[in-house]
């Protein structure tokens, strides 16, 4: 089991070293895991497909509106849209969800943008450590990983996923016991056990 949990912690180090040196790594580590994610995942495939598009039309978006002044990422789960990053204002900070708002088939946008300075790359890479952490620890409780999407800003965790009553609370517990972690933001969808067993069903 720990042998299990640093093998997660180490590929997404090596993910995070990829990243930094080349904008096309992490589509070699999303195409060598994008057959397991899209069988395990509990949205359909075609919701996952439009949740990536529209994480990269509404940061292609943003790039095109607001330009480099501004950090920002986007992270869609079932057509979610959240929103964390850096930007210098106000302003800018109501722009970018405005933005993203227009955006095709993007549902409720929460909007986490922190006005402040970008961090430096050792604090980013403290966020993606963060992460790998967080999906360690969700091994020691049973959270099935695939089924909750983390997201790490600033320290801050941010889940999202559809999940049952249980899971919610295994997840947010494990993520609260990872050190290093200012604040866990839940982002749920609660599903029904009937519903979780009527998922798991249709996937075997």
């Amino acid at each position: 089991m720990r042998q299990f949990k640093r093998v997660i912690q180490i590929g997404l180090g090596v993910a995070l070293v990829a990243s930094t040196l080349s904008a096309c790594a992490p589509l070699v580590v999303a195409g060598a895991a994008g057959s397991v994610m899209v069988a395990s995942d509990r949205r359909t495939a075609g919701t996952q497909l439009e949740d990536e598009s529209i994480e990269l039309r509404a940061k292609a978006a943003i790039r095109d509106q607001l330009g480099t002044r501004v950090r920002i990422d986007v992270t869609a789960y079932n057509r979610q849209a959240l929103l964390t990053g850096e930007v210098g204002n106000a302003a800018d900070k109501q722009a970018a969800e405005r933005i993203v708002q227009m955006v095709q088939n993007v549902g409720p946008v929460v909007n986490d943008l922190a006005i402040a300075s970008s961090p430096s790359l050792r604090e980013r890479s403290g966020d993606l450590v963060i992460t790998g952490k967080v999906k360690a620890a969700f091994i020691d409780k049973k959270v099935p990983i695939t089924a909750v999407k983390v997201t790490t800003e600033r320290s801050v965790v941010y889940l999202m996923g559809r999940v049952t009553a249980a899971e919610a609370a295994q997840a947010t517990e494990a993520a609260r016991s990872v050190g290093g972690v200012q604040r866990v933001v839940r982002m749920f969808e609660t599903i029904s056990q009937q519903e979780l067993d009527r998922l798991q069903a249709a996937g075997k």
